[in-house]
């Protein structure tokens, strides 16, 4: 049977996160009662406002301000003005970290796997604790991850693009 993430799950590093939801099944349940359902196979770490490559770089905006707040949260942006990416919070709170879905096993790309779970702006905010219209699932999976640069960055500077903050199930 699988077994819901809890609260405490989100409530670590981003570095612990991250790995450790790659594997994890995201679950959306639909107005219909359906739900669709995808394995996390990548992700990224974002953490604090000495990341460069973290939204929280520049400091507390309004933009940000979820990032600071409880773990557990989802942050949801549009990027590009046209793909919705989405990310949750970690960590604890007033220290900006939070954990990018970069791919599904079936969803190259962040904006796929938000595109094709149906995820968009109406979920930044949502706390994944007791929400019954989204959350994720650990059915025991566990890949073998390897590491690799962040994607997107550039901005960021060599040290911030090149670390090896990405998480990805071998295979994918």
């Amino acid at each position: 049977m699988n077994k819901r993430l809890d609260a405490e799950f989100f409530h670590r590093d981003a570095l612990d996160v991250a790995p450790d939801l790659v594997g994890k099944i995201l679950v959306h349940r639909l107005a219909d009662g359906s739900e669709l359902r995808e394995r996390i196979a990548e992700t990224e770490a974002y953490r604090g406002e000495e990341d460069k490559g973290c939204h929280a770089a520049k400091g507390r905006t309004k933009r940000t301000e979820l990032l600071y707040g409880e773990s557990g949260v989802i942050y949801v942006y549009l990027c590009y003005g046209m793909h919705w990416l989405m990310n949750v919070i970690t960590g604890e709170k007033d220290q900006p970290q939070g954990v990018l879905l970069r791919a599904g096993e079936r969803f190259d790309g962040p904006a796929k796997l938000t595109k094709n779970m149906k995820v968009d702006g109406g979920f930044n905010g949502v706390f994944l604790k007791d929400n019954e219209g989204i959350w994720f699932e650990d059915d025991g999976f566990r890949p073998e991850i390897r590491t690799a640069p962040r994607v997107g960055i550039d901005y960021a500077g060599d040290y911030w693009k090149d670390i090896e903050w990405r998480f990805i199930a071998d295979g994918k």
